[in-house]
C-alpha cells in the first residue's frame, strides 16, 4: 500500500491552501482550528500582538487541558475506549486504561495533590520513569491548573537540583526506581541528594514504590503514593486562562544553565490537536505510538497530550528498540496493539538496523496495520531513511522541531498532502511557521539554495513557547534579539527551489545525542573542575548510532605528571555523575594546547570538522595554526578525525 504514498500522492493543493492562509490570515486559520477544542469561555482576540515579541494566542479564552484530554472524550462516547496502553517489556507488563478508568485515576491523583495544598499556578516536579502514573501525574496537574515540570529520570542529582531551584515546586512526585534495559536505576537517592543540594525545598514528596526497589521515606516529608492516592477525594477540573502556563520543560542552554520553556494551555491544545490529524493522520479511536519518554518534549506532546486531545489510543512504552528482548521489540508492539503510526528517533532505527540488518525479526510479525513512520530528534541520515523505507514499505517522514516549539516546524503531511521524499530534508514548513533563511552577518533573508541561519518570522504559531519561566529577558536574549522580527532557531540550513527545508546542524554548542539536546558548555564546566585540568573544550562529533556524541579535549596544568588516560577516565566519571549516562561522554584526549583565535576564543567549529574527518579551512583569525595538527593527532588516537 505504501508505494503511491511514498511517491507523493495525496490531496493536491491542500498544503498550499492551508499554509498560505496560516501566514496571510493566521487569525482565521487558527480560529477555525480552535473550534475543535472545548472552551469554558471563548477568546476576545485570537492573537494579541500588542507587545512583541511576547505574543499571546486566544487572549481572554478559558479552558482546562485535562478536561479536553479526558472528560470531554468520555462525554463524546469514548468512556469505554482504551486511552492508554502501558507496554513494559522490562517488567513483562501490559496494562490498558479506558478513558473512564483514566479519569478516575487522574481525578484521584489531582485530589491527592489538592490535599497537599497544590493550587492553580503552583509548580509540581515529576521525576518518574515510564509508568502510567507519570502520565497521570501530568494530567492531574493540568486538572488543577498547577504547572508541572517533568525532569527526565536519567538526570543526575545536580541537574535535578538546578531545576528544583528554578521551578520552586510545592510537591515532587517520584518513584523508587526506573529500569534501563536490565539495570535498575534507583531514583530516591538521587532525589534526596538533589533536595539536599537545592536551596528551595518541596513541602512534600510522593513516592511510587515499584516492586523492583523499595525506597526509604523521609519522615514528615515523604508519602507513599498508593496509600495517599487511596485516601484522596477526586478533584474536578479547574478553569484556567488560555494564556496560563500548562507546564515548564527545561532545555539545555549553551552556558550549561537550563532554560525553562513555558507552554500555555490554549494555543497548545489547539496546535497539538490540529497536528494529530493533519501531520500524523491520526483520527479518534486509532492507535498511535510515540516511542520517547515523558521527560522529553516528544513525550509531553505526543505520548500524553496530543493523542488524548484527539481521542486516540496512546502507547506508553517502557523498553528499548533492541535488547528488550530483541530487535523485534518495535514490530511486536505494532502488531500486538494495532499501531497505525510510530514516532521515534532515527537513533532507534539505527540500533535496529545494526542488530538486524536484513529485517529477519520483522518476518515474525504481521504489521499490516502500520501506515507511517515519523522520525525526529536529530537529522535522519539517508542510509537509515532508505533502509526503513525498503523494510517497512510505508512512508518514512523525517520532520524537524524543538523543545521550544513543542510541535513540528517542518514536516510531511499524512493527513493533508504527502510530498515525495528527499533524503536529508525534513520537507516543508508546517502551516503557521514562516521559515526563512537568514544571512548571519547582515540579517537579510537569503534566496533558495543559499545556506544560512534558520529563522521563523514572528509571530510563532500557537503551541510554541510564549517565554521562559520567570525570565523574559533571557527569552529575548536567547531567541529574539539576534534577528529582530524572527525567532532564532539556533540551527543552520537552507531551502531548495521546491521549498524543501534542509537542516544542517546547530550553530551553537548544544549537541543532539540520540535525540536528547545536551549542552557541551555544561560538560566543559564539569571537566574544568578537575584539579589537574587547565582548560578544555567539549565538542559534538558525528556518531553513526546516536547522531552526535560529546568528545573532550583537555590541557593539563603545568607540573602534572599523572597518567593522562587515568585523568581521562576521571573526567568521564565526573560528567556521568553530574549529567548522567545519557550524555554518552566516553572520550577525552590530552592535548598540549587548544586552537584559539587571537582574541582567545576556542575554535570549536573547526575542531568539530576535524573530529568528523571533514575538510576545513585554517581560520584567518587563528593564533597558532599548528594547534590544529595537535587536535588532529589527538582525535585519531581516540577514534575520530579520519576522512569520511
Amino acid at each position: 500500500m505504501g508505494s503511491d504514498q511514498i511517491s507523493g500522492k495525496g490531496t493536491a493543493g491542500a498544503y498550499s491552501q492551508a499554509f498560505n492562509e496560516s501566514i496571510q490570515d493566521p487569525q482565521s486559520f487558527w480560529a477555525r482550528a480552535a473550534q475543535e477544542v472545548t472552551w469554558s469561555k471563548t477568546w476576545d482576540r485570537v492573537l494579541d500582538d500588542k507587545n512583541p515579541p511576547f505574543y499571546q494566542w486566544f487572549q481572554g479564552a478559558e479552558l482546562n487541558t485535562c478536561y479536553n484530554a479526558v472528560d470531554a472524550q468520555i462525554l463524546s462516547g469514548r468512556g469505554d475506549q482504551v486511552a492508554v496502553i502501558y507496554d513494559s517489556p522490562v517488567t513483562d507488563t501490559i496494562k490498558k486504561f479506558t478513558y473512564s478508568e483514566l479519569k478516575e485515576r487522574v481525578a484521584k491523583i489531582a485530589g491527592m495533590l489538592k490535599g497537599m495544598g497544590v493550587e492553580k499556578g503552583d509548580r509540581v516536579i515529576v521525576y518518574m520513569p515510564m509508568i502510567p502514573e507519570a502520565l497521570m501525574a501530568m494530567l492531574a496537574c493540568a486538572r488543577l491548573g498547577a504547572i508541572h515540570s517533568v525532569v527526565f529520570g536519567g538526570f543526575a542529582a545536580r541537574e535535578l537540583a538546578v531545576r528544583i531551584d528554578d521551578a520552586k515546586p510545592k510537591v515532587i512526585l517520584s518513584a523508587s526506581c526506573g529500569i534501563e534495559g536490565k539495570k535498575i536505576v534507583y531514583y530516591k537517592p538521587l532525589l534526596d541528594e538533589a533536595i539536599d543540594t537545592a536551596t528551595s525545598k518541596p513541602q512534600k514528596c510522593v513516592i511510587f514504590q515499584r516492586p523492583q526497589a523499595t525506597a526509604d521515606l523521609v519522615a514528615g516529608r515523604d508519602l507513599d503514593w498508593v496509600e495517599t492516592e487511596a485516601k484522596a477525594t477526586p478533584a474536578d477540573c479547574v478553569t484556567v486562562k488560555a494564556t496560563d502556563p500548562l507546564y515548564i520543560l527545561y532545555t539545555s542552554g549553551t552556558t550549561g544553565i537550563p532554560k525553562g520553556v513555558v507552554r500555555d494551555n490554549g494555543g497548545h491544545a489547539v496546535a497539538l490537536k490540529w497536528s494529530m490529524k493533519h501531520i500524523y493522520g491520526i483520527n479518534p479511536g486509532e492507535v498511535w505510538w510515540a516511542a520517547s519518554d515523558v521527560g522529553w518534549v516528544v513525550g509531553h506532546s505526543y505520548i500524553v497530550y496530543a493523542p488524548l486531545l484527539m481521542g486516540a489510543t496512546t502507547i506508553l512504552y517502557e523498553g528499548k528498540p533492541v535488547g528488550t528482548p530483541d530487535p523485534g521489540a518495535f514490530w511486536r508492539v505494532i502488531s500486538q496493539h494495532n499501531v497505525k503510526a510510530l514516532f521515534t528517533a532515527p537513533t532507534a532505527f539505527r540500533a535496529i538496523k545494526r542488530e538486524d540488518p536484513n529485517g529477519e525479526f520483522l518476518k515474525k510479525y504481521d504489521i499490516s496495520c502500520f501506515q507511517t513512520l515519523f522520525l525526529a530528534g536529530e537529522r535522519t541520515d539517508p542510509d537509515t531513511l532508505y533502509w526503513a523505507m525498503d523494510l517497512l514499505k510505508v512512508p518514512v517522514i523525517d520532520h524537524w522541531w524543538q523543545t521550544e516549539t513543542g510541535w513540528a516546524i517542518t514536516a510531511n503531511f499524512r493527513g493533508l498532502e504527502l510530498f515525495p521524499v528527499k533524503a536529508g530534508s525534513a520537507t516543508m514548513p508546517v502551516p503557521g511557521y514562516d521559515v526563512k533563511i537568514i544571512q548571519p552577518d547582515s540579517g537579510k533573508e537569503l534566496p533558495a539554495n543559499e545556506q544560512g541561519v534558520i529563522g521563523i518570522k514572528l509571530p510563532l504559531p500557537p503551541g510554541t513557547l510564549p517565554t521562559l519561566f520567570q525570565n523574559d529577558e533571557k527569552f529575548k536574549e536567547s531567541y529574539m534579539s539576534a534577528y529582530p522580527g524572527y525567532y532564532f532557531t539556533g540551527d543552520g540550513g537552507y531551502v531548495d527551489g521546491d521549498g524543501y527545508v534542509y537542516i544542517m546542524g546547530r550553530v551553537d554548542d548544544v549537541i543532539n545525542v540520540a535525540g536528547h539536546r545536551l549542552s557541551t558548555g555544561a560538560m566543559e564546566e564539569i571537566v574544568a573542575r578537575h584539579p589537574d585540568v587547565a582548560e578544555c573544550a567539549v565538542i559534538g562529533a558525528e556518531d553513526q548510532l546516536k547522531g552526535q556524541v560529546p568528545v573532550g579535549f583537555f590541557v593539563l596544568k603545568a607540573g602534572v605528571s599523572r597518567d593522562p588516560s587515568e585523568i581521562a577516565g576521571e573526567l568521564v566519571q565526573m560528567v556521568r555523575k553530574d549529567i548522567g549516562p545519557l550524555a554518552c561522554f566516553k572520550s577525552a584526549a590530552l592535548v598540549e594546547r587548544l586552537p584559539k583565535t587571537r582574541s582567545g576564543k576556542i575554535l570549536r567549529g573547526t575542531m568539530r570538522k576535524i573530529a568528523d574527518g571533514q575538510e576545513y579551512k585554517v581560520p584567518s583569525t587563528i593564533e597558532d595554526p599548528t594547534s590544529l595538527d595537535v587536535i588532529q593527532e589527538a582525535a585519531r588516537k581516540i577514534g575520530y578525525g579520519t576522512k569520511k
